[in-house]
């Protein structure tokens, strides 16, 4: 099939060739002399599609076909140069002669170069071919300084789409559209990080900021790679905990940074030692902060205290790679919970601590499948939510919830060469699992077994030089099993499925500036034990919460489509997104309130919704290092099935405005940030009105190279009182914070 595809391109070439060349070209014709060949990539070997070919100071030309194949027809005799160029390829000239009534076959290697490597987002494809079928976005180096908080949460929030949920600073997560817990996917290095931060509102990552090398973000379902619970997003932190690329000898980080809102102090320490082919790193990082203070005074339980460390080893030899490593989290933070506010000899406390496993093999093979990666994380965490009463000097504490959880997640992929109509693709197999007991006086729901084994594959067509299909499927089992605990002895329940994901998208470049993509993809979620067996008061969260154990599977229904333009002086980026849910999971307010606990009752009930809206994104050098950047986000989430209404916890309409001047080694500047008021609300809901909030920025890197680099933000310039719709400290009458004076200091080495 694939011979006769080329001899009908032959002939096509030959017949259209000939035909242009008979009526535009004054070279001589009737010559007989024709080349054919490949464009072949010089590292993998791979035959390069849609790759243009030209004989230099001439108008005949041509692009290969989808085998990387070309011809070109009754060329002049004599000597010439083939020149051969291409997106994210080297431009490569080879010289050759050809004779009247020959026929030559002449083979170009290129490099590839990359298309702008240091933004490609590896997180949205397991072939990193650097082409986008959805919006994503990278944060690295200066970057990520330039953003630094406490937790990921508060590092996020404001950049397109993406939005907090918080109870103070540390337990504070990314929202992505609108969709939150589970629905967004938190990894470590590609995988599963092992904590609960998924599951409530008073629930922190495992991981200081500190530590990120880069931060990748993916807007919208991204199922296919990671599990079928990703419908609203991903966000992969990428550490060198396992050591990829070294230099020989020693090399390393020093950071620090302070904050006035709560009094905050942080170091971070990398180090690293490179041989030939083998390395080894270690890194710790220590932070501290008191309660933070609004315009209107502190907000009592806001402090935390939290130390991690690694270390690692990587090795690189000629066709295996990979390395381990091992790392430890301790966090220590307090919560805002009314009963804290109102009295301060009570207060509520989370103790974490994770052990981390990573492994990580990459083999190079010469056959069809000619790449194979192999990732694992095991961990161990445990946590208790501690309920703490100072009565006449006594100290009280009571363990309310307790998690005592081990897990495994594992992924294998397998890249293969490009074959027939398909460029480079993948196959890969996926398991996590995890077993966690529940305890505490206050146990809310039982404990879990989960088993999740997954099957996935991604394909890209290139259709021409400047369009691109890619699509993919996953299929998914998952079995759940209650464990009985104290408060639920007789629990017996499990739940098998299996389901699965797919996602079909397009990429358009028409030219090198500007990007098109879009993707159709079908989510499916099971539910988590909360939402199926909850039934009693969560004291970090400061709500009672009443799980439905025959609520459905959620299953979503999503486009996206986004256009980039990238310029010398603009870039800009409109994006839009529409998901359509059956049997969408929300976790809802009631209104009433339990005697004997105080707080107010939420259901866990599904139905059908829609969640719709876009982001517009630019930064535009006006001129000599003036730099305006703005953008908006959008979304609106409806229940559109038994019930009508609005969805809970969606984000307000947002607008942001940047100028920033740019002068050598140092910047400054200063933003906007407006939120409308929040007034399309769920029954029972809280309204919360907008508001504008100004900022500043300073930096200067005190050597050219960019080894010492301090920054100083001022946050709420203007100690301006404002609420958050999305924060879930009860009492909506508690302000985000007020001033805050953020200093950073980096020194690499």
């Amino acid at each position: 099939m694939k011979l006769n595809y080329i001899a009908l391109f032959i002939v096509f070439q030959l017949v259209f060739i000939n035909s242009v060349n008979s009526k535009e070209s004054k070279q001589p014709r009737g010559t007989d002399a024709n080349i054919i060949g490949h464009v072949i990539d010089a590292k993998t070997g791979d035959h390069i599609p849609f790759i243009n070919v030209l004989i230099k100071d001439t108008r005949i030309g041509t692009t290969t076909d989808a085998s990387g194949h070309f011809l070109l027809t009754n060329l002049p005799t004599g000597e010439h140069t083939i020149v051969v160029k291409g997106m994210g390829y080297e431009e490569k000239q080879v010289n050759f002669e050809i004779e009247e009534k020959q026929t030559k076959e002449v083979n170009v290697k290129v490099e590839y170069i990359g298309l702008q490597l240091d933004e490609v987002v590896l997180t949205a494809s397991p072939v990193r071919s650097g082409y986008s079928y959805q919006s994503n976005q990278v944060f690295i180096g200066e970057n990520l300084q330039r953003r630094s908080e406490v937790s990921f949460g508060e590092m996020l929030d404001g950049e397109p789409g993406i939005s907090m949920r918080s109870m103070g600073s540390m337990p504070a997560r990314p929202v992505i559209r609108g969709l939150d817990g589970d629905r967004i996917l938190v990894l470590q290095d590609g995988e599963r990080m092992g904590d609960v931060s998924e599951t409530a509102a008073d629930h922190a990552i495992s991981l200081d900021p500190l530590a990120a090398n880069r931060v990748e973000v993916v807007r919208g379902p991204a199922s296919l790679l990671y599990g079928s619970s990703a419908l609203g997003g991903v966000v992969n932190i990428m550490t060198t905990d396992i050591p990829t690329d070294w230099s020989l000898g020693g090399s390393g980080v020093l950071s620090g940074q302070a904050a006035t809102v709560n009094n905050m102090g942080a170091g971070f320490a990398r180090y690293t030692h490179g041989y030939e082919s083998l390395a080894a790193t270690a890194r710790f990082s220590y932070r501290k902060a008191g309660n933070i203070n609004t315009p209107e005074g502190e907000i009592p339980s806001t402090s935390l205290e939290n130390y991690d460390g690694a270390v690692g080893f990587g090795f690189n030899n000629e066709n295996v790679s990979g390395g381990f490593s091992v790392s430890l989290a301790n966090q220590v933070f307090e919560l805002p919970e009314d009963g804290a506010i109102e009295d301060p000899n009570e207060t509520v406390e989370i103790r974490a601590d994770r052990q981390l496993l990573q492994g990580r093999l990459n083999f190079k093979l010469n056959d069809f499948f000619d790449n194979a990666e192999l990732r694992l994380n095991g961990s161990h965490f445990f946590q208790q939510e501690v309920e703490i009463e100072n009565i006449d000097g006594e100290i009280d504490e009571d363990i309310e919830f307790e998690f005592d959880k081990y897990s495994l997640s594992s992924t294998l992929t397998l890249q293969h060469r490009a074959i027939g109509i398909f460029d480079r693709g993948a196959l890969g197999v996926n398991f996590r699992g995890h077993t966690m007991d529940v305890g505490g006086d206050e146990a809310f729901t039982p404990g879990e077994d989960r088993i999740n084994a997954g099957l996935f594959t991604f394909k890209e067509v290139p259709l021409s030089g400047m369009l691109r299909l890619q699509f993919g499927v996953r299929f998914d089992f998952n079995k759940i099993s209650a464990l009985p605990n104290e408060l639920f002895p007789d629990i017996n329940s499990t739940r098998n499925s299996f389901n699965y994901s797919g996602s079909v998208g397009l990429n358009i470049r028409p030219i090198s500036q500007i990007e098109i993509g879009a993707q159709f993809a079908r989510s499916h979620r099971n539910p988590v034990t909360e939402e199926l067996y909850a039934d009693g008061p969560h004291v970090g969260a400061g709500v009672y919460e009443v799980g439905c154990p025959n609520i459905n599977d959620e299953i979503g229904h999503g486009g996206d489509l986004f256009f980039r333009w990238k310029a010398d002086n603009f870039n800009a980026e409109i994006a839009g997104f529409i998901n359509s849910f059956d049997n969408f999971i929300m976790f809802v307010p009631s209104g009433e309130i339990d005697e004997d606990s105080g707080y107010e009752k939420f259901y866990y009930q599904d139905d059908e919704a829609i969640l719709s809206g876009g982001e517009i994104s630019f930064d535009w050098t006006i001129f000599n290092g003036f730099i305006w950047s703005a953008g908006l986000d959008y979304v609106n989430g409806r229940v559109t099935g038994d019930s009508d209404g609005y969805l809970p916890y969606i984000p307000p309409f947002r607008l942001r405005s940047g100028l920033q001047y740019e002068y050598g080694q140092g910047w400054i500047g200063a933003s906007v940030k407006n939120a409308a008021k929040k007034k399309n609300v769920a029954e029972n809901e809280m309204k919360t009105d907008g508001y504008t909030i100004i900022g500043a920025q300073a930096g200067y890197r005190i050597d050219y190279a960019g080894r010492h680099v301090i920054i100083l933000r001022v946050e709420n310039l203007m100690d301006d009182v404002y609420r958050d719709h999305l924060s879930r400290i009860e009492s909506r009458d508690i302000p985000m914070p007020g001033r805050n004076f953020n200093l950073s200091y980096r020194y690499f080495f």
